[in-house]
């Protein structure tokens, strides 16, 4: 049967013969469905359907490059068998966890036509039946109505366009009461863990005929507004700011989002500081986050063991084993490390911070102290471990992650299951966030040292609040910034341009033997020309390197023609074009291919991977770059290859990827490479800062090649205006700090 729906869609009945796939952890799947008049493949998000299920699927159909014509569902309505003879192939398919065949022959014996209604409504009647204890019944009865439960979430968000892998989140955070629970504040679906648009929330309830004053809308737009500012870094806002903010975003008058402000603090939903006679508001995670952050980093002093110290004699054998001299600062950074129990470790390329480092670990494992290093980004820690020769990992694999529904992260390490290492030395600390630099203080030891090596002058965290620079700014731990550029860095022009940009001088390109240069454009066009003509013919020929692994190109932007999105499409043709025979996936305007370099652009926490030593694991973070090994079109699977390790993608995964041949600076952090391109031509003025400039041409290790204007150079340059982001981390450090001084 087939009809059409409102919105133009397909509406097919049919019932499903043969669920051919089935991703359990997002409800994907592919069926066989069987109509009154044909057989056809039905895919997508169907959780909760099973073999011998009749249903009305919402969509419309498609044309696969191997398959051929398939329903592609954007919905579904479950029909509930309607005779005992239904019934009885229903229960005997499966549907239910714990009915096998036997037991649904003596329950539809038993109950008939009736059978599912006792499940649902009297499920203790099916006691009676051998074998169904009160428990089991009681379970049975809670799946049945989880399976309709998500159809019920379905319809009522459908006319919202919201897909059914959103419905099946939203089921899973809200449970089997979520219609109930929207129904009766649809507010609910921007909180944490859903996070949808304020203004869904709105539609719906406008259709409810709610009432637009009502204290749970208001409520819900402050949260809203503090909850979305976190994408821009902020942990908090000033509450002069939130109100009027939300008073704007809700229509209404700023007294009563001030009144709202005060009833959200006033039941602990937001938290409240003073700082400089100014009154700022947070969410209560972040603030915690910081407020503990804080805590932890002022008692290390008092627990670390002040009897292990080192000595000008040892630091002269360790110069005498690495065959080097320190520099005043590196030797006084090696005493702090002992000392104190905490180090930040700061400045630019080629100022000798791998050295100390090394220096400091050499240092603490002759004393048989346990050491771990870690980095935000897998690809940081990759680098870390080829510089200190010994092993690097994640923050997140550190920590032991796991995921529950609704992609909560937990760590195993934890205050009650601490690392059992005596020193922790974190690179790129720039990168990291308040919420995970809290998670990893909460999982050392007391007498645990912390060393954090870093370089406030690149961009910030993705995600909310400024560590590394709060923590510096406090003034209140052991900071060596080291600033002298030793004499090999110093042949760098890399290396002294990079310096040239903190320092506010002009850059020099004079040098056309040097490994970094500026070629002149007159225009866009000839521009992305010599980005294609150095990538796939002046750069491999004059210096014998791969252009796909040895090469990246960095961008400000995504957009526009000298972005990544233009230039990646370019590319692939140019250096991975189709060959006829060889399979690729197309997905949302361009192609996969085996061969392609690929970014992994969010955090997916269920992706499983297998290690080169045959470990499984599960879990890819957004920023890490790989390549595709494998296609087979037929299943809609591809293999990934991400430095040890590789992870299958199911169709329904191919949005987590784009090509990275071309990528943006931020999502560079972390990261060097040998060769980087930069164009610097049609940049929009809200990216021409110092920090994102700087960040990218450190990412560059042996060449680095500019091309465009220098005038946007320059203006790059010459923004030092760091973006602002409002947070509490300072002011709390400074007010433990002024406790301990009293």
């Amino acid at each position: 049967m087939q009809e059409s729906s409102a919105d133009n869609s397909l509406v097919i009945t049919g019932t499903i013969q043969r669920i051919t796939f089935r991703n359990q952890s997002n409800g994907y799947t592919v069926a066989e469905v069987k109509t009154k008049s044909e057989k056809i493949t039905v895919v997508g998000i169907l959780p909760f359907l099973n073999e011998g299920e009749t249903a009305d699927f919402y969509g419309n159909y498609i044309v696969h490059p191997t398959y051929g014509s398939q329903f592609s569902a954007t919905g579904f309505e479950k029909k509930a068998p309607e005779n005992s003879a239904a019934v009885l192939r229903y229960l005997s398919a499966g549907a239910l966890k714990g009915i096998g065949p036997a037991t649904a022959v003596k329950l539809v014996e038993r109950f008939g036509d009736d059978t599912l209604n006792v499940i649902a409504e009297k499920p203790l009647e099916l006691t009676v039946i051998k074998g169904i204890s009160k428990q089991k019944a009681l379970a049975l009865s809670e799946e049945y109505k989880k399976q309709y439960g998500i159809r019920d979430i379905m319809l009522m968000l459908s006319k919202y366009k919201i897909s059914p892998d959103r419905c099946l989140k939203i089921y899973k955070k809200l449970g089997a009461d979520s219609v109930k629970i929207i129904t009766a504040n649809p507010y609910v679906l921007c909180e944490e863990g859903l996070e949808f648009q304020f203004e869904i929330a709105e539609e719906i309830a406008t259709d409810l005929k709610l009432n637009p004053e009502s204290e749970q809308r208001i409520c819900a737009g402050i949260e809203y507004v503090l909850r979305k500012n976190l994408m821009n870094g902020h942990t908090c806002l000033p509450r002069e700011k939130v109100v009027s903010v939300s008073a704007r975003l809700l229509s209404c008058n700023e007294s009563v989002a001030d009144i709202a402000c005060d009833r959200l603090i006033d039941c602990f939903r937001l938290e409240t500081a003073k700082i400089n006679n100014a009154e700022y508001v947070a969410l209560p995670d972040y603030y915690s986050a910081e407020r503990y952050i804080a805590s932890r980093m002022l008692s290390v002093k008092s627990y670390i063991n002040a009897a292990v110290t080192v000595d000008e004699l040892e630091i002269k054998n360790v110069e005498s084993i690495l065959k080097i001299e320190f520099e005043d600062l590196q030797r006084k950074a090696i005493f702090e490390a002992f000392k104190n129990g905490i180090l930040v470790l700061t400045g630019g390329p080629g100022t000798g911070k791998t050295t100390t480092l090394n220096a400091i670990i050499k240092l603490f494992k002759r004393r048989n102290l346990e050491i771990e290093l870690a980095a935000p980004t897998g690809r940081a820690a990759k680098r870390m471990q080829e510089l200190c020769g010994m092993e690097a990992k994640t923050i997140h694999r550190l920590l032991e992650v796991e995921w529950g529904e609704g992609e909560q992260r937990s760590f195993s390490r934890n205050e009650k299951n601490p690392l059992t290492c005596d020193v922790i030395i974190v690179d790129e600390a720039s990168m990291i966030d308040s919420l995970l630099f809290c998670d990893l203080l909460k999982a050392l030891k007391l007498s645990c040292r912390i060393i954090l090596v870093g370089d406030s002058d690149q961009l910030p965290s993705i995600g909310a609040g400024n560590v590394l620079v709060d923590i510096l700014s406090s003034e209140a731990f052991p900071v060596i910034m080291l600033k002298k550029v030793f004499r090999q860095a110093n042949k760098s022009k890399i290396i002294t341009n990079a310096h040239a940009i903190i320092n506010g001088e002009k850059a020099d390109f004079s040098d056309k033997s040097s490994d970094c240069f500026f070629i002149k454009s007159r225009d866009k066009y000839s521009l992305i020309n010599s980005i294609l003509e150095l990538v796939t013919a002046r750069l491999p020929k004059a210096y014998n390197i791969n252009p796909v692994t040895d090469l990246q190109i960095l961008c400000p932007s995504k957009m526009l023609d000298t972005g990544t999105v233009n230039l990646n499409n370019l590319l692939q043709e140019r250096l991975n074009p189709h060959k006829n025979g060889e399979p690729q996936l197309f997905y949302k305007g361009f192609y996969l291919r085996t061969g392609d370099k690929v970014m992994q652009i969010k955090n997916n926490y269920d992706l499983q991977y297998k290690r080169d030593n045959g470990e499984y694991g599960n879990g890819v973070y957004n920023g890490d770059v790989g390549f595709i090994t494998d296609i087979d079109t037929r299943a809609g699977i591809l293999k990934v290859r991400y430095d040890d390790r590789t992870a299958t993608y199911f169709s329904e995964d191919l949005g987590q990827l784009e090509l990275a041949y071309a990528v943006t600076v931020h999502k560079s952090q972390g990261s060097e490479y040998d060769y980087v391109i930069l164009p610097l031509f049609d940049v929009p003025s809200k990216l021409r800062y110092r920090n994102l400039l700087y960040t990218a041409v450190t990412r560059a290790k042996k060449m680095l090649v500019v091309l465009g204007d220098e005038s946007v150079w320059q203006d790059m340059a010459d923004n030092d205006k760091k973006t602002l982001r409002y947070t509490l981390l300072k002011s709390f450090i400074e007010e433990g700090k002024a406790r301990e001084n009293t």
